[in-house]
């Protein structure tokens, strides 16, 4: 499944780099893309699983910008 989300109160485009290293990391994860231009964060993961992969991205992206939400 591939979904876009959009990102508030994303600071900077290294943030953006962090979280995208950090989310393709994630088991299930197949593609991410975190666009700091854009506000956006595209995720393709694993069908089954794509609500608790996408709780674990919200936890880690928190870790790397606390401020930034990812609006579901």
């Amino acid at each position: 499944m591939k979904k876009v989300y959009r990102l508030e109160d994303l600071d900077c485009a290294n943030c953006a780099a962090k979280m995208e290293r950090a989310v393709g990391k994630l088991d299930g994860v197949t593609s991410v893309s975190v666009s700091f231009m854009g506000q956006r964060m595209t995720i393709e993961a694993d069908d089954a699983r794509f609500e608790s992969i996408m709780d674990e991205v919200v936890r880690v992206c928190r870790r790397v910008e606390p401020d930034c939400r990812i609006l579901r």
